[in-house]
């Protein structure tokens, strides 16, 4: 039954009663009781919200709780405001209905209270409300510890659950608060420890486990001068912690900051200065206090930097730029600055604060990164990078005014063997020299470069053929002049390519090509001096450079092939050994004579895979006539490369031993530069060759300065001489005595004579004289293929009998 059926009953009560739609929060009916009671009209009461007549917070927290589902019975004191606009203290209790077949309401009872009640409920409420409107919480405990009351920020500050706040229960609070914080032991023995001191302030800080940090102040709670109890004060001062040590980390970086900070007023007056602009500057401890902050900067590239700094500081609160610190003593110091406006809540300017950078450091470093960029380490001269933006520069000033120039490039005779002889560090040092002399041949127009290794180029600035010349001559004879270094004197020399500009090339890298092409002709016939570009020189490196590849693709698809020249005895005529020569059937030009090839094949360190063909197919011949009962000694020549490989004595060894050849049929022909390159280990290579058996013999001697002291301790068979000397023996006595000198030293040093070129019956004749060994040449038969060679075999009585 709802309470409009029972409204005749509550009409007649001395107590107010308000029925409330909770979900709307209204007022759908009253008692006569409620409208005196009120001081309204029923029809005034009726539909209005109760939040209207009963506004204390524990009311409204009751109807928020209700529309959250919480639904409970209220009952304390509270006020009525009066439709005077009055305040009348009532005790009142709110009760839910539920009747059949209606919504849930609550019933509203109230009754007046007396005015002393009043006065004391309102001194209540009052305190109730300052308790509830502090942002502090308060937690309020008899002398025993019992909790006599505490307000909502304290409940929030800890987190009591729900529960705790309308079913009264100290241990549960007490054991929700020892939860709450990491040490809860040492929580309860402080909590102790106040309570047997009931007059005692205490200040502690309690962290929580929520990472949170509360600040408790105890104190006595006092009546008549007697403690009665005790108040605990809660403040959450996780922020201000915070905040207080950002403000100790700032205090520590800005005097512990390696850049200079300063903080100025508004006015830009110096306020503070970190010891970092204090070193910087120079200044002792508050010198520049008060001073203006722009008496101590300045900036050489925008003398209005000032004003830049001020409008950027009022449009965006910052400043970023370059400028200069004055000092009294010393050099100004490069500084990158940062400039920063600071502001109160207001948007007044308080104060300004300069971050400073030192960049004297970096700029030497940009400067030195620079100066490596375009400079050569070794010896301060412009290096390629360099050379190309001058040259550049050059070529676009010629275009414009038609004038020529010329590139010269120079390079030192025989430095690789400073270099290996005396070591780098030596050889540095020589090129230090040869950069200081070069440079004082030159004008201050002029660019000298040094490439790499003892190439230089140099630019001569509108220069023609004649001065480039001139130029050319004067850095040889600089260059050839005696030179000490260590203590150590020595000579040395530069071949010297020129190229000029428009006309053999309109580019750097074009005219290098074609003055590097001219000193390589230089190198090629006899170094020391200088020659300029001509188009034919081209014409024959590209020439060189084809032979070359051709030569690799023609040993890789068999196209070589060796002819064999027949050795003669002087004293019985017999065939005993022949000279294994190669030949190249090259593709579409035929048979190439080695003179041709070999000579780049040693430029281009061919030669040493070219040797080791030979060898092995020599040895393979040599095995096969072997085999045929016809043994013949087959001498084969070794190039400097190829006894320099480390592995030679080796490869000969494995050779012999693959074909199965005894050694004695190997005969190694060598040439005095092999020997005398690196005397002891040249004697060390010969003396496990002479262990392995072959025959050892120096070719082409009396053309070379071998010394006659290292030939006693080679361990050589023979030596051949070079046919130079036979061709003119019968007709020039010089000739023949030196002949004569050689075949008597050599028989002297136990070894064996052969003469080469033999061509002629007369030389034969005077070679036999002269007591000669052996002799070969187109006199006895031309080099031959080996089955031709067979066949001269056969037809010659007691040939191939070697032993």
């Amino acid at each position: 039954m709802s309470f409009l059926h029972c409204a005749p009953l509550t009409e007649g009560l001395l107590e107010a009663v308000l029925v409330v739609d909770p979900a709307s929060e209204c007022i759908v009916a009253v008692n006569a009781a409620a409208v005196r009671l009120a001081g309204s009209e029923r029809e005034a009461m009726v539909g209005s919200r109760i939040r209207d007549w009963l506004p204390e917070p524990q009311d409204v927290i009751y109807w928020d709780e209700w529309r959250a589902g919480i639904v409970q019975t209220l009952e304390s004191q509270t006020s009525l405001r009066r439709a005077d606009g009055t305040l009348l203290r009532v005790q009142r209790r709110l009760s839910p209905l539920q009747p059949e077949g209606d919504p849930p309401q609550v019933l509203v009872a109230m009754q007046e209270l007396h005015a002393a009640e009043q006065h004391l409920e309102t001194l209540l409420a009052e305190l109730r409300a300052a308790l509830e409107s502090t942002s502090d919480g308060i937690l309020v405990c008899d002398l025993d510890g019992h909790i006599r009351a505490f307000n909502r920020p304290f409940a929030t500050l800890w987190e009591l659950p729900e529960a705790l706040l309308t079913q009264p229960d100290d241990a549960a609070v007490w054991g929700h608060l020892a939860a709450c914080v990491p040490d809860a032991a040492g929580f309860q023995a402080r909590l102790s420890e106040l309570q047997r001191s009931p007059l005692r302030e205490a200040h502690d800080l309690i962290p929580l486990r929520n990472g949170r940090l509360l600040e408790r102040v105890s104190r006595p709670q006092l009546a008549r001068g007697r403690p009665i109890g005790r108040v605990y004060v809660f403040r959450d001062i996780t922020e201000r912690a915070a905040t207080e040590a950002k403000l100790r980390l700032a205090a520590q970086m800005f005097e512990s900051s390696l850049d200079a900070i300063i903080v100025t007023d508004a006015a830009r007056r110096i306020v503070a200065y970190n010891p970092a602009a204090q070193r910087l500057a120079g200044l002792g401890p508050g010198d520049a206090q008060g001073d203006p902050v722009d008496a101590l900067l300045q900036s050489a590239r925008h003398p209005d930097w000032a004003a830049e700094r001020d409008a950027a500081l009022a449009q965006q609160g910052y400043w970023e730029g370059e400028l200069w610190l004055r000092r009294d003593s010393g050099p100004g110091v490069p500084l990158w600055t940062s400039w920063v406006l600071l502001r109160d809540d207001g948007g007044r300017v308080l104060n300004t604060v300069v971050f400073a950078k030192d960049l004297s450091e970096k700029i030497e470093a940009q400067r030195r990164i620079e100066q490596l960029a375009y400079t050569d380490p070794l010896t301060g001269l412009p290096n390629r990078l360099m050379l190309d933006e001058r040259v550049g520069h050059a070529i676009r000033l010629a275009q414009r005014s038609g004038d020529g120039f010329a590139l010269l490039f120079l390079d030192l005779d025989r430095f690789k063997s400073i270099n290996d002889s005396l070591g780098h560090l030596f050889g540095d040092q020589v090129l230090v020299e040869v950069a200081a002399r070069l440079q004082r041949c030159l004008r201050h127009t002029d660019t000298l470069a040094r490439l790499g290794g003892d190439e230089f180029v140099i630019h001569l600035h509108a220069a023609d053929q004649g001065a480039a010349e001139k130029a050319a001559q004067r850095m040889i004879a600089a260059v050839t002049q005696p030179v000490t270094i260590d203590e150590m004197p020595f000579t040395l020399s530069c071949s010297i390519g020129i190229a000029m500009y428009p006309q053999d090339g309109t580019s750097l890298d074009a005219l290098i090509r074609c003055a590097d092409t001219a000193m390589y002709q230089v190198k090629e016939r006899g170094k020391g001096h200088y020659r300029f570009y001509q188009p034919q020189m081209s014409t024959e490196l590209l020439a060189r450079v084809q032979i070359d590849h051709a030569l690799r693709e023609g040993l890789r698809r068999g196209e070589f092939e060796l002819h064999y020249q027949p050795r003669v005895t002087v004293r019985t005529g017999q065939i005993d050994g022949c000279e294994a020569l190669i030949r190249w059937h090259r593709p579409g030009a035929g048979l190439v004579m080695p003179g041709t090839f070999i000579p780049i094949a040693e430029e281009t360190g061919l030669i040493a895979a070219l040797g080791a063909w030979v060898l092995d197919t020599a040895v393979a011949q040599a095995a096969a006539w072997a085999a045929e009962g016809r043994p013949l000694q087959v001498a084969v020549n070794v190039s400097a490369l190829q006894f320099q490989q480390p592995h030679f004595v080796q490869d000969v060894a494995q050779a012999l031993q693959r074909h199965g050849l005894p050694p004695r049929l190997l005969e190694l022909e060598l040439t005095e530069s092999i020997l005398i390159r690196d005397a002891e280990e040249a004697l060390a290579k010969l003396r496990s060759l002479a262990a392995l058996g072959v025959t050892l013999s120096l070719d082409d001697f009396g053309t070379g300065f071998s010394s006659l002291a290292y030939l006693k301790r080679f361990p050589l068979h023979r030596l051949k001489i070079d046919r130079t000397f036979i061709a003119a023996m019968p007709e020039d006595e010089a000739d023949a005595a030196i002949v004569a000198a050689i075949v008597q030293m050599g028989h002297a040093l136990a070894m064996e004579v052969v003469a080469e070129g033999v061509e002629r019956a007369e030389q034969l004749h005077r070679l036999r004289s002269l007591g000669c060994d052996h002799c070969q040449g187109f006199w006895f038969a031309r080099p031959m293929p080996a089955a031709a060679l067979r066949t001269h075999l056969d037809g010659v009585p007691g040939a191939g009998t070697a032993g």
